[in-house]
This record gives C-alpha cells, structure tokens and sequence, in this order.
C-alpha cells in the first residue's frame, strides 16, 4: 500500500492511499479519514460509497462528514466506484465503464477482467484498510449516494451481520425497471435478468429485508427522481414492515449540497448503531 497524502483533519488524519489489487487486476485508490480515538486502539467504521463519474475524492471533500465522524470516533472509508487506468475498459457514455462500477461483479467481456467491484468492496478493502489501520472490523456500518446508495443497500441486505446499519441519499432504488440499471446490468452480468435481481436494492427489501434500521434520504426536486424510482423502495419498505426512515426531502435536489445537508443526521444514526 502507498500513500499518496495524509491531511490533519479535525483532530484525526484524512489520508488517500493506493494498493494493487488482485480482485480487480489493477491499482486502486481510496480515502480513509481516522478520528483522533484511533491513535489509541481500533475504532468502528463507515463506508461511503460514491456515485455515477466520481472517485475516492467526490465524497471526501464535498459531504462534510469528517467533522460529525470526528465527533462520534467514527472511520470513513471513501472508496473509488470502479476499476481504473490503461487496459482496463470504458465506455463513451459516463453511465458505464470506468466512474460507473454499479458495485457489482461482471461476468461479460471485456468487463469481467476488472470490474469486480462487489468482492473488491465486500472482501479485498475491508481486509486492507483492517490489517493497516485501527480499524474494527466487528463494527461496520455503509452509506452511499445515488449509485453508491444503490450498493450500500444491495451490499447491506446481500451480507446479513456484516453491517450494523444502512443508510442512502437518493439511491437507485429499482435499477431492474430503470436506464441507470438495465443498461448496466446489462452490460456487466449479461441478458438472463435473473441475475440482476441480488442488484436491486426494492426487490432485495421485499424478499429479505435488512436486519437492522435503515435510513434513506430523497430530494423532492431531484432532477433525475424519475431514473431513481425512490417509489419503489418506499413501497417495498411498507410492504415487508422494515423498520427504518424513508424521507422525501422538500425542495432537495441530487447534489451535494443535498447529502451536506443530511450528513449530520446520517452518522448520528450509524453511531448509533455502532457504540452499541
């Protein structure tokens, strides 16, 4: 692992490190802020995963999570949305390829060979961030944005007991029945649509639900509601009984600006569930 930098932050450090991956046959990148705790023993930890076109550095310096994560002794893990760099493949289009990992493993060509996304954030960078740092890897919580809300949630109900809560701004809900879900799942698992379902965030809230509180934050005015389909996890969420928060954010759109606005409320849910 390298260290690209480490930024006094807060009390902690914020610091992006890089390492070579062997899930995804490349070198990846992420940030990891630590609260000041961590000088003293292991200290419990939230992920972040980002959305459509952003890195590691989208959430790291625009949600402002730093400071309430500072106050609750709380790590944040910033990992990149895909593999990245020459030979690995892209697309024209920004929702697909490099940027637009959909945190999912692809079995098609030329995707399979790098996006594995999935094990890269559900095995790989938990055993990389808890073999190097003061982190605690019995205490683990996972939030997201957009496409990131979209794998916090599938990765939260696809591994019961790993997480102790869930949490999303705006995620894609319902990518089975969306253009920012069917191209993509399309593309990286291939046509039997059976496979897309462990993907979707509403239908894995119908079968089997998160054993825990879930929190889920949606603009009214986001501009792209209508991709997002927040109805039908809304809808899934009523009909299994799954204890938790939907809330329709008046007048909020899909930016940052929007995720600042809730951050606060977001990591006193996560913390908690983790000092718990």
């Amino acid at each position: 692992m390298r260290t690209i930098s480490e930024n006094r932050c807060f009390g902690g450090v914020q610091g992006v490190y890089s390492h070579d991956s062997k899930v995804t046959n490349c070198e990846m990148t992420f940030g990891l802020f630590l609260p000041a705790e961590a000088e003293f023993g292991p200290v419990p930890v939230l992920w972040y995963l980002s959305g459509l076109t952003c890195t590691h550095d989208n959430a790291m310096t625009k949600a402002g999570a730093q400071a309430f994560a500072a106050e609750h002794g709380i790590a944040l893990v910033f990992p990149d949305t895909s593999p990245r760099g020459e030979g690995v493949a892209d697309h024209e289009d920004y929702d697909l390829g490099q940027g637009a990992g959909f945190y999912v493993n692809a079995t098609q060509d030329p995707w399979a060979a790098h996006f594995q996304m999935w094990d890269y954030i559900a095995e790989e960078l938990p055993r990389v961030v808890t073999a190097a740092f003061a982190i605690d890897g019995e205490r683990q919580s996972i939030t997201g944005h957009s496409m990131g809300g979209h794998g916090a949630l599938t990765l939260a109900m696809g591994l019961p007991g790993r997480f102790r809560s869930v949490s999303a701004f705006a995620p894609i809900a319902n990518p089975l029945m969306s253009d920012w879900g069917r191209k993509q799942l399309g593309a990286y698992l291939g046509s039997d649509e059976t496979a897309w379902a462990q993907h979707d965030a509403s239908h894995l809230m119908r079968d089997i639900g998160f054993d825990g509180e879930v929190l889920i934050d949606q603009g009214t005015s986001d501009q792209f509601l209508e991709l997002l389909r927040p109805e039908a996890l809304a809808g899934a969420m009523a009909t299994r009984r799954q204890p938790g928060t939907f809330r329709m954010q008046q007048g909020y759109d899909h930016s940052y600006f929007f995720v600042q606005s809730f951050m606060p409320d977001h990591i006193d849910f996560h913390a908690e569930a983790l000092w718990q």
